[in-house]
């Protein structure tokens, strides 16, 4: 304690005020030196005391945040009496509980990117692998060429694959980020349906599926045109995949002050009911996904619209068909 340059400076003037005041009381009676030295030796005494005490309480702190750097955030100093100690031993248990909760964070997105990594690399493997032995299989010049012309087919199939794969996890990665910047256009809902729709239009043909369009024109809401679509289009690829051939997809949307709903509707196969909560999670796949789906696309539109102040739910019933419900609300301004 008496190495602080401060508290030995203190001491001095106090030692010093009590000297002069000595020497003051000298010119006035025996008395009153020894009133004005027991009361110096009392009051230099307290403060001494009360400096100690001071330390003693800095020493604690001092341990307590050594415990926090290596770790330990389970130590509560929290103090209700007035002070300035009482205070400071607050604010630090604030900053304990802020630390500790980053600390959870962040131990919960290093295990999420690590199983999102892990999951990565299990869908790349499988394509990988498969274009690998067919490409072995195609050194064979003795393939037939129907054969190599199937090869050659699988591995442009695979190729393409992989391509929307990397493609749909830059989107994932960009929006988990925070990087996109989502536009808030007027957006008029059946030409986002118009947009969606172009895609799929082809395995829509081929599998004679029909789909219904009702809605007003002028229904519309305020979002980002082209991401909307993106997450649109997910759906409406499940909704295909899903529904046999023959079947029927039925699209509407409607408009309220609160927000705007787009229904899409499928009378295919269904989702069982123990699945329904983990459609939204990525790389899930549910026992009836076809061979060739990631688990990805439901997940991408759930964070698209959720990004977009939106909502979206799913009822399904087994082979009676499944229906996404999507809602945008409306800004409050």
């Amino acid at each position: 304690m008496l190495r602080n340059r401060e508290i030995r400076f203190v001491l001095l003037v106090m030692c010093t005020i009590s000297l002069l005041l000595l020497l003051s009381a000298a010119f006035f009676s025996i008395s009153s030196v020894i009133l004005v030295l027991l009361t110096s030796v009392l009051l230099i005494g307290c403060s001494l005391i009360f400096t100690r005490m001071r330390y003693l309480e800095i020493e604690k702190l001092s341990s307590y945040m050594r415990q926090i750097s290596s770790g330990d955030y389970s130590l509560d100093v929290r103090d209700n009496r007035e002070g300035e100690f009482s205070i400071l031993k607050n604010t630090i248990y604030k900053v304990t509980v802020m630390l500790s909760e980053q600390r959870t964070l962040l131990q919960k997105d290093k295990t999420h990117l690590t199983d999102a990594i892990s999951d990565i690399s299990h869908q790349l493997k499988t394509p990988l692998t498969s274009m690998m032995v067919m490409a072995d299989l195609l050194d064979d010049t003795h393939l037939p060429e129907t054969k190599r012309a199937e090869f050659t087919r699988n591995i442009r199939i695979q190729l393409e694959r992989l391509e929307w794969l990397v493609t749909s996890l830059l989107k994932l990665s960009k929006i988990d980020a925070g990087t996109v910047h989502f536009k808030n256009d007027h957006v008029i809902v059946v030409k986002l349906i118009q947009k969606a729709l172009q895609p799929v239009l082809i395995p829509i043909d081929i599998k004679e599926q029909t789909v219904t369009i009702t809605g007003d024109d002028n229904v519309a809401f305020v979002g980002d045109l082209n991401w909307a679509a993106e997450a649109v289009i997910n759906i409406l690829k499940n909704a295909v995949e899903h529904t046999d051939s023959g079947g029927s997809i039925a699209i509407a949307f409607s408009e309220n002050p609160l927000y705007t709903e787009i229904v899409i509707r499928d009378t295919g196969k269904g989702i069982p009911r123990d699945e329904i909560p983990f459609i939204f999670k990525r790389f899930y796949k549910g026992k009836y996904a076809g061979e060739s789906s990631i688990g990805i696309g439901l997940s991408m539109a759930h964070s698209i619209i959720t990004k977009q102040n939106g909502t979206i739910d799913v009822q399904s019933e087994i082979h009676k068909g499944t229906q996404f419900r999507i809602r945008i609300y409306k800004q409050i301004v």
